[in-house]
Order: structure tokens, then sequence, then C-alpha cells
């Protein structure tokens, strides 16, 4: 488990699952030999035979009056998920969670940066062949215009079944707040629009005492984007955008000191951004 401290904020990572070398329908572009280069990289981020190491995570943001779930992964029981591995998944997530501090009845907050299979998995869980918000004491934010863009969409089979299981339910009981995407959760945590991978994606700046940080989200998959900022996500809505958004995001960033938290970076999973030639790196 990792944990970071930003002022009077406690960011707490509860993993799902972390695999090596399954990224190739991500991040085509990020062969063996393109990221050779980029030595930064090893061991963290990819491994001795240039495959990369992603992950898939949950943070779980304490301020001092909220407890906020960053994101739901994958989630068990699952179907009509396209990756093998994701379909009717059983994993120890929630116990994990649990012994961690962070009994499920105990989020008041849950953050979607958008609506992906990956990232709303856990806001429903099976109960007696009916889907139901896992995390019952809580608000679901959610981006408006990711919502909506969502709810219409029909002609992707996958996101249609992610939508009926793990978005609809909680919005159908009553526990879903739209907001726009520069919406303040509280005090130290506020939305920042993120917009090309999905129509409302979001980010989320936790800020504190002097002390910053940013959980990216999808707008960066890889540390390998920062090297290469053009090197765009199979999945991303719109490809131009994202690569506008990822050469914004760390020009404005690179040697802030603002401590960046990867929602797919493999364990350390946070650290700083810093120019490297034209492009960046990320220093753990």
């Amino acid at each position: 488990m990792s944990i970071w401290k930003i002022g009077d904020v406690t960011i707490t990572k509860i993993l799902e699952l972390e695999a090596t070398g399954g990224s190739k329908f991500i991040l085509p572009d990020a062969t063996p030999d393109a990221v050779a280069p980029y030595a930064w990289m090893q061991p963290h981020f990819v491994d001795e035979n240039g495959q990369l190491r992603m992950s898939v995570h949950a943070l779980v943001v304490q301020t001092p009056t909220h407890r906020i779930v960053v994101d739901t992964c994958l989630g068990n029981d699952k179907e009509g998920r396209h990756v093998p591995g994701w379909n009717r998944l059983q994993s120890s997530f929630l116990q994990d969670m649990a012994e961690a501090g962070f009994a499920r009845e105990s989020i008041d907050i849950v953050m979607c940066t958008h609506l992906h299979v990956d990232h709303v998995g856990w806001n429903t869980m099976l109960v007696d062949g009916e889907w139901v918000p896992t995390f019952p004491n809580a608000r679901y934010l959610m981006a408006r215009e990711e919502f909506n863009y969502w709810e219409n969409e029909t002609d992707n089979a996958e996101q249609r079944a992610v939508f009926s299981d793990s978005v609809q339910p909680v919005f159908d009981a009553g526990l879903v707040d739209l907001v726009e995407t520069d919406h303040r959760l509280c005090d130290e945590v506020n939305l920042v629009p993120t917009t090309g991978h999905t129509p409302g994606h979001v980010s989320v700046r936790i800020s504190s005492k002097g002390e910053e940080a940013l959980i990216t989200g999808d707008f960066v998959h890889h540390p390998c984007q920062m090297a290469r900022p053009d090197w765009a996500a199979t999945v991303d809505f719109d490809q131009s955008q994202s690569t506008r958004t990822r050469r914004e995001v760390f020009a404005r960033l690179a040697g802030s000191g603002v401590l960046i938290i990867g929602t797919h970076f493999a364990t350390p999973t946070a650290g700083h951004i810093e120019r490297e030639g034209d492009a960046f790196r990320l220093d753990v």
C-alpha cells in the first residue's frame, strides 16, 4: 500500500491489479524499441524486456472533513468486458480497502474522473443478483458532460454494459450528483478539466498547507507519454485534444513540485514532472 501526505490530506492507494506487458492495446506506439531510449522508466515503469508496467487502483483521499474515493477500478462479477482478465473478475479489493481503514460505509464521496470500464466498476456490487451501490452513504460525483455523453452512447456494446451495471444503478438510487468540470469538492479538493480521453474527463487537484498533488485520471496512462506526449491512447475520444492536454499540463507542472499521482502508474505510482530536452520525465 502506498500513502502520501499533502498538508492535512492523506492519499492512500488501494490496488486492484498490476500487470506487465498487457498495455499494447492501449499504447501501441510504446514498443520495447521505442521506449528503450528512456532509461529513467526502468525498473518501475518498464521491465528489462521493454514491457510497460501498469496498474488499476483506486485512491482514497482523506481530508479533515471528507473521505473521497477517486475512481473505483473494475469491480467483481462484471460481464461483457472485452479484456478477458477483466471479465467476471474476483478480487479482494473491498477487503483490502477495509483493512486499510476505509470501510465502504465510511466513504462520503465517490469521484469518477470519467466513466470508462476501469474507473467505475466498484460503484456497484452484486447482491442477490442485483447491482447495488457499493458505497451506500456516498454521493457519486460525475461530470455532467461525461454522464450525458455515455448515457446517450448506443454504438459501444461494452460501454453500454458498463453504464448499465456500474453507473445507472447509482443514478437510479438517487446518489449521483452531476457537476461541472471545475467543481470544488471541499476546501482541499477540486476538479481540473483535462479533456481528450473522454468528452468530460477531469483530473483531481489536492491542495493543503502549500503542498499540492494531481490525480491524473487517464489524460496520461503511463509515464512514457511524458517522454512522448504524442503517443495517444487508442481509447482516447479525441487523440489530438488528449495530446494537447498532455503537453499543456506537463509544461505547466514541470519543475513545480506538484506531486503527480498516476491513476494507472505502477508502483511507486507518484513522482514529479521535470523537463527532459523538448519533452518530460517523471522523477520518483
